[in-house]
């Protein structure tokens, strides 16, 4: 078969299904767990941000109840090749490939364990569910119409079609991915230290600037307001043209108040009419991750835009302090520090602050002659150490443009040459099509484990199979283990 008008393919591959080179899917249980990541001693199922990042963190887990009944087939193991089964659009089907791994972790219903056939290996295999034609399948296959949750069937991923090399040219393959993408990650750790330091440098300047200012006498950010701190308001998307403008999140994120990050919304034109934005609103995340929340922008585009969501908070200040001197305060280390003391909420995941934490932060108040020299200085300063950003932006999405090509010639037969002496794929899937033509078999839709009798969490170390101990090998050599 082919997804592409019957492409042709290099010598000795042939047209497959992933669900062609599995022995079978094995899908996980979830439960009520405690909202903490597992000791040492416990049992923990897996979170979702277990897979997304590209390697296995056994971190993200949370710990099972003690006298919770569970499966311990379901034990994780290093040598495992796992895929989520939901998450948001970019990261639904994401695929790991386990190295070592700590005991007594759990696949949970939104993890798949993939059992492949002798044919394919298991590093191959990952490789191949990160390349840009198995992305698009799966974007084009998860089912869901939020994006921030999408769903992915087995049926699905069982139907994603490969082109399947032969065994020994897998590995060829495999060597020299891993030996390019070594490089580039190598580039893309340079090019995040290069960003971690211009960060460091803008808060470095910030600081720098407003320390002139220490001993200069300082007022409640809530008695410098012109008018009392608003909410926003959220409302459901449309496509209608004649939708209310609304901020994303991701606009004070990145300080970019641009047509990408806002989308158009079902909102009351009457129950929003104070909620447009006009030139010199700050606006303040009243809730988002523990890094972010409290992030500070000052809004400087035209009146009338785009009104802001529930998520952010809008502060006007009166005329003892200009706008911009108090948004360079909220988002100086000070205010950063200071709003991270004050969110509340569970488990820190998405923490909240509330209008009283913001009116009672403390800004100093020079003369408005000494916040505008002190916006002047830091604003020259931030757009050089800006233009270096921007610089290792471009050059992280060239990096990713480049992943991207070096994968699609991976598996078009382009990476490596093809050795005739290598036994052809097709004769791998003519040995499982005679497997399946065997009377009484029948192809898997479901788990297949061998069940072990339930257990509660403190007898399950007892009744599980022994869990392999943790390795200090690298994770490489450890997948490599498991294919050879």
């Amino acid at each position: 078969m082919s997804v592409d008008g019957e492409r042709a393919l290099p010598a000795g591959w042939a047209w497959a299904t992933l669900g062609d080179l599995l022995h079978r899917i094995e899908a996980g249980k979830s439960f009520t767990c405690e909202p903490r990541p597992a000791q040492s001693d416990e049992w923990g199922v897996i979170k979702v941000s277990a897979m997304t990042w590209g390697e296995f963190d056994a971190n993200e887990n949370k710990t099972v109840p003690n006298g919770r009944d569970f499966d311990p087939t379901y034990e994780i193991s290093s040598g495992d090749l796992l895929v989520s089964r939901a998450n948001t659009k970019a990261y639904v089907g994401a695929p790991v490939l386990v190295g070592a791994c700590r005991p007594r972790l759990l696949l949970s219903d939104k993890s798949l364990r993939l059992v492949p056939r002798d044919c394919v290996s298991k590093r191959w295999l990952v490789h191949y569910l990160r390349s840009p034609a198995a992305r698009s399948y799966v974007e084009a296959k998860a089912s869901g119409t939020k994006d921030a949750m999408r769903n992915l069937s087995q049926e699905a991923l069982r139907g994603m079609p490969i082109a399947l090399p032969p065994l020994a040219e897998q590995h060829r393959i495999v060597e020299a991915l891993e030996e390019q993408l070594s490089r580039l990650d190598a580039a893309m750790r340079s090019l995040d230290a290069g960003q971690r330091r211009a960060r460091g440098l803008s808060s470095a300047t910030l600081a720098s600037v407003l320390g002139e200012i220490d001993d200069v006498p300082a007022k409640r950010l809530g008695d410098l307001l012109r008018e009392p701190l608003r909410n926003g308001h959220s409302a459901k998307a449309t496509t209608d043209l004649s939708g209310i403008r609304t901020l994303n999140l991701t606009a004070v994120t990145q300080g970019d108040f641009s047509d990408a990050n806002t989308k158009l919304t079902v909102a009351d034109p009457h129950r929003v009419r104070d909620l447009w934005l006009t030139r010199s609103d700050i606006l303040v995340q009243r809730s988002n991750t523990p890094d972010l929340v409290g992030t500070t922008a000052m809004y400087e585009g035209p009146d009338g835009w785009a009104i802001f969501p529930d998520l952010l908070i809008r502060v006007r200040v009166n005329d003892e302090v200009l706008p911009e001197f108090v948004t360079l305060v909220l988002r100086s280390h000070r205010g950063r520090t200071y709003f991270k003391s004050q969110a509340k909420g569970l488990a820190g995941s998405m923490p909240k602050i509330d209008q009283a934490a913001i009116e009672g932060f403390t800004i100093p108040v020079p003369s408005i002659e000494t916040q505008e020299r002190i916006v002047a200085e830091v604003r020259d300063e931030l757009e050089r150490i800006s233009r270096i950003s921007v610089e290792l932006d471009r050059a992280r999405k060239r990096s990713t443009g480049l992943r991207n090509a070096l994968l699609r010639t991976a598996f078009s037969g382009k990476l490596v040459p093809q050795n005739p002496d290598d036994e052809p794929a097709r004769f791998s899937l003519a040995r499982i099509a005679a497997d399946h033509a065997v009377p009484g078999y029948k192809r898997p839709r479901k788990a297949v484990i061998k069940k072990l009798p339930k257990v509660s969490a403190p007898r399950a170390a007892e009744a599980a199979h022994p869990a392999p101990e943790p390795t200090s090998a690298p994770a490489l050599a450890v997948q490599q283990e498991f294919d050879l």
